[in-house]
């Protein structure tokens, strides 16, 4: 009797660790998906984030790469991987990836580091999404006016511009729209340039000289950054400034660029990781826009197609490339 006991208090004092070794791993995973490939210049930025508060990759935390290599067309296959993964989180660098992410999962949060949530349809509105996605906004009213200002303002004389901007892009639509606006208030005439296909760029910008244009306006979107540095060679190959949506564009050697950090964006984005971890859910956790904003200059750039910088220009930038 009294070893049937013992063997049962036995039995009741290991049961809890014989089912807490039976459960998984308690590490959380966290899917991104990236447009582009694996030379992700703004990932380290996320990373940091989350070093920031407190998760190590590999150590508390696992990250699951997916990369589109630039083809829309494999995203919906990238975002059902990750649900077949069962991952806690899925990250996309995009409204495009945000949009098919949620065409096959409304329950897993989705977390934008860029794109324009509430424009596209993914969250009922900035304060509350009320659905599975939330994050970072890239899209900010009256940028493509601030853009249009500082490139007026470098080159005084300029009375034509190119605008480029894809038309199968509702954030490159809404900002193209803006420029629309805001060469009218500024008395210049635009030139609509919409992004061809990547075989085609070069006959594009060869258009340009016999447009005339004094300088060339690049409207944000996926598909211009995932271009970038080839539109950036092309601009300078016609020796034609350039105002650029990111830093990014300046750094591969364009002339001027004005816009948000999404360097900034990225480490942002780990905050909503770390809420959605401990409990939050993704409607009730604002959309957040741009707060921090930048105007780079490439001397170098400037130097190579003829080109001065207006001191008071200069005065207000705040990184100089040289």
């Amino acid at each position: 009797m009294k070893r049937g006991i013992f063997i049962a208090a036995m039995a009741m004092l290991l049961a809890p660790v014989v089912v807490k070794a039976q459960q998984p791993g308690t590490i959380p995973r966290i899917g991104v998906i990236f447009m582009g490939g694996r030379d992700q210049p703004h990932l380290e930025s996320f990373k940091q984030g989350l070093r920031e508060l407190g998760y190590v990759e590999g150590k508390n935390i696992r990250l699951e790469y997916r990369y589109a290599e630039g083809k829309y067309d494999r995203l919906p296959e990238l975002a059902t991987d990750l649900v077949r993964e069962r991952v806690d989180v899925i990250v996309t660098t995009s409204s495009i990836s945000a949009r098919a992410a949620r065409q096959v999962t409304r329950t897993i949060p989705i977390v934008m580091t860029s794109g324009s949530p509430v424009e596209r349809g993914l969250a009922e509105s900035f304060s509350k999404p009320g659905g599975n996605v939330t994050g970072l906004s890239v899209f900010a009213l009256e940028l493509s006016g601030k853009r249009l200002e500082l490139l007026k303002e470098t080159i005084p004389k300029m009375t034509r511009v190119a605008a480029l901007w894809s038309s199968s892009e509702n954030e490159s639509v809404m900002g193209f729209k803006e420029t629309e606006e805001a060469a009218k208030a500024l008395s210049l005439r635009m030139q609509s340039v919409e992004l061809p296909q990547t075989g085609e760029m070069a006959k594009t910008f060869a258009e340009l000289t016999k447009m005339r244009v004094d300088a060339l306006l690049v409207v944000l979107s996926p598909l211009v950054t995932l271009n970038s540095k080839h539109i950036v060679e092309l601009a300078l190959k016609q020796r034609l400034p350039g105002m650029y949506p990111t830093r990014q564009f300046v750094e591969e050697g364009g002339l001027l660029a004005y816009g948000p950090l999404l360097g900034d964006l990225y480490r942002r984005a780990a905050t909503y990781i770390d809420k959605i971890l401990k409990g939050a859910k993704p409607a009730g956790l604002p959309v957040e826009q741009p707060k921090k904003f930048e105007l780079v200059i490439n001397l170098t750039t400037a130097k190579q197609i003829g080109l001065t910088i207006p001191p008071n220009v200069l005065a207000r930038a705040d990184k100089v490339i040289k």
